[in-house]
């Protein structure tokens, strides 16, 4: 604090200066948090008219695009679906653990159970018996027939065709 007898050093604002950069700073200080403190702005300007006819509900779908028609009818299907889900959710809540330890456990059984038996088939075939050939002496005919078979229309016609 500075007494009245001490002159102001140079550069620096006299005391009352400062009072008056505090009340100015104030002054700002409550002019922005009022205008901050607005939470809503009503536009009063009049609206132009278009016409005088109040609007009447259309009979119809909404007007949309074909996308929007055919998406919404999507999900209306999805939405359907979506019920034998919940229903199968609602069971789960009422079935004991048991059972639903079979009713989860059986398809990773019978997967389990089909690589098994495709395993068991490879090896059988691996282990199959080297094809024999058979050499004959005397007179030997031949016959070499191949069929070609066409299948067409909506009521299957099979034609074959024997050369």
């Amino acid at each position: 604090m500075q007494l009245p007898e001490q002159h102001t050093p140079v550069g620096q604002p006299a005391p009352t200066s400062r009072h008056e950069v505090r009340k100015l700073a104030h002054a700002v200080e409550e002019a922005l948090l009022e205008e901050m403190a607005k939470t809503s702005y009503r536009d009063e300007t009049p609206l132009p008219a278009v016409g005088d006819t109040p609007p009447v509900a259309q009979p119809g779908p909404p007007p949309m695009s074909q996308w929007a028609i055919d998406t919404s009818g999507i999900l209306r299907g999805v939405a359907i679906t979506s019920l034998p889900v919940g229903g199968a959710l609602w069971v789960v809540g009422q079935v004991q653990p048991l059972t639903l330890c079979i009713i989860f456990g059986s398809p990773v059984a019978l997967a389990l159970a089909v690589g098994r038996l495709v395993s068991h088939i490879k090896n059988t075939v691996e282990a199959a018996p080297a094809p024999v050939h058979h050499h004959y002496k005397g007179p030997v005919t031949v016959d070499q027939r191949s069929i070609n078979t066409q299948t067409r229309g909506v009521i299957a016609k099979t034609q074959n065709e024997t050369r």
